[in-house]
Parts: C-alpha cells; structure tokens; sequence
C-alpha cells in the first residue's frame, strides 16, 4: 500500500513515499497536488508517478514523526499556492457511536434530529449500485488554511467554549480538468469542534465546526475501507487520561461510500476544475460524549490500521480576551 508524506524544511517543500522506517524523497520540489495534476494530464495511475519521481534520497522517518529533525510534516494534501481552492467540509451522524453521543447532547422526551438523521441513513444509506440514496448530514470546516499536520496544535479561540477531538478518516479528492472528482486516497483525520458550544443548540453546529482541524501525517493510496479498526487517546502530561477503540469503513458506516461522495459532489460549486476536497467521514466516539473536557497541553492522538503512524495533536487554548470585531464602511 502506498502511503506518501509533504514534508518542509524552512522554504523547502518535499513529497515523500513511505519506506519504513525511511522516506524516500521524491523529486524536488514537487507536492502531492503536482504528482496528481502531472499524472492526470499524462493519465498514469498515481502509484507509478511515484515510482517513477522517486530519487536515492532518504531521511529518517522518527526523527522526522517525533518533530527533532528539521524537516517537519504538512498535512498530506494542500493547495500549495491557492489555499483557499482547498474545501474542508465533513459528514456526520454516519456512525452509531458518533449518533448516540449528539443524541446524548439534547435529548428530550421525542427522538431528537441527530437519531432521525442517523435513522434516514441506516434506511436509505446504502443505495443499489447506481442509485441514489438519503442525503446525509452535511457541514462545511473551512478553506485549506485550517489544514494542520501532525504535531501541529488544534486551537481553541478565545471566543470558544470548549475544543474536542474527533477522530476519523477523511476522503483526499482533486477535481479534474473536466469537472470529475478523483479520490487521491484517504489519511487519518482529527475533525477537532467546539461540542459545549453546539450542545447548548443544534442551530449552533454550523459555527462550533470552523475550527481548525487536522489531517495525516500520511495519504494512503486506494486503502482498505470496508472496516477499519482503530484507537483514540488523549493524554495529559504523558498520561493516558481517556482511550477508546473504534472502528469506521464501510460496513460500520450507515451510508455506504458512493452514496457519501455522490451527496458532497452533486453540487457544481464543489466540481471546479483544479480544487482539492478534504471530506471528514464521522467519528464513532467521542471523549466528550463521556464527560470528559480537554485542557491546554492535552494531546489528542489517533489511529487507525492501515493508514500509516498515528496522528497526533496537542491542544492550545487562545487565553487573550477576546477583542470585538468591528467592520470599517467605504465611503
């Protein structure tokens, strides 16, 4: 399986292929965006534009992992020199665990939305190929300057009430030069929101998602993602404070993958020629969903197998005060 990594040294960008426990360095100065536009217009698979970039080049992949090299990890995907053509967004209620946890955060004496949502999905999620199915629960993160790689802190504003990991795996897409979404592959994601802010209202999900978020530290081309196991931890002053193992893919999902992809793609604003997607698939736990409140310095850590070495966050929490925005009028 091949898993790639975006490294940079100062003003130095690499792409790299994972060979553990090295990295082998592509050719110079080159992103996984210019492999997937280059093997696009010569229409080769992406696996043998790597082969074929390849370079003698190796560079230590712990020291690179652990942050004591000089080289530090990117997300895996950006759009280098647009960021903004980057779409973070991401789907949710997809998983039974993750449906449970919003049901928790507002429930009343009737069935709440988020169970009516996940509901629709187990009902009409997972269509006859070539059929379309229920539309699943939708939001949208940002643009690509809320992309942060490993190692790299998930912040809580100073306006935020609260930061809270969740830990899944995202879909890595380019739109091709005729508008047709190719799914370059999928990596690790922490899609990092603001749940105390949300629980008080579900009109407030829209703006307790645009936080940063993170992604990696590795693509993996074409994975397995029928099942996936995997584990979610977070630790406070290197102890384990909360761990669950969980699972995602296909078949613990109540929306198969088509029918996820078809949902996000339908709209012609999301098939500009030259955009890259980051698409978020659903958590299946929550550490919030279980009392717990992350803190300054807290590390958020994810895994999954299959996709590589595990992603891994500290939190920092914005303790200026938060300042009033005012808007200037032209004249």
């Amino acid at each position: 399986m091949t898993r790639l990594v975006q490294i940079q040294n100062g003003t130095d960008r690499r792409l790299a292929v994972v060979e553990e426990p090295n990295l082998r360095i592509l050719s110079t100065g080159i992103s996984l965006y210019a492999l997937a536009q280059a093997a696009l217009m010569d229409n080769l698979p992406l696996t043998g534009m790597v082969h074929s970039w390849g370079t003698d080049e190796l560079l230590r992949y712990d020291s690179v992992y652990e942050g004591l090299s000089d080289w530090k990890l990117l997300p895996p995907i950006d759009h280098p020199s647009e960021p903004s053509r980057c779409l973070v967004s991401g789907t949710g209620l997809t998983h039974l665990g993750g449906a449970k946890d919003r049901d928790g955060m507002h429930q009343g004496a009737e069935m709440t939305d988020s169970m009516k949502m996940y509901r629709l999905g187990v009902e009409g999620g997972r269509p006859p190929k070539g059929r379309i199915g229920a539309a699943p629960e939708w939001f949208f993160k940002g643009t690509g300057t809320i992309l942060r790689g490993h190692n790299a802190p998930l912040v809580v504003p100073s306006f935020a009430e609260d930061g809270g990991e969740e830990g899944e795996i995202a879909g890595i897409y380019i739109i091709n030069p005729e508008g047709h979404p190719v799914r370059l592959g999928m990596a690790i994601g922490n899609e990092f929101s603001d749940h105390k802010f949300e629980k008080k209202n579900y009109l407030n999900l829209a703006a307790s998602k645009l936080r940063t978020c993170s992604l990696g530290p590795e693509i993996v081309i074409d994975p397995d993602f029928q099942s996936v196991p995997g584990k979610v931890s977070i630790y406070r002053q290197d102890q384990v404070l909360w761990s669950r193992d969980i699972r995602t893919g296909e078949n613990e999902m109540c929306h198969n993958l088509a029918n996820l992809e078809h949902h996000h793609f339908k709209h012609e604003p999301h098939r500009r020629p030259g955009d890259i997607h980051v698409h978020y698939f659903g958590a299946c736990a929550l550490s919030f969903g279980e009392g717990v409140a992350l803190q300054n310095r807290d590390v958020m850590e994810i895994r999954f197998e299959g996709f590589g070495r595990p992603l891994r966050n500290p939190l920092h929490v914005d303790l200026t005060p938060d300042e009033l925005r005012t808007v200037e009028v032209m004249e």
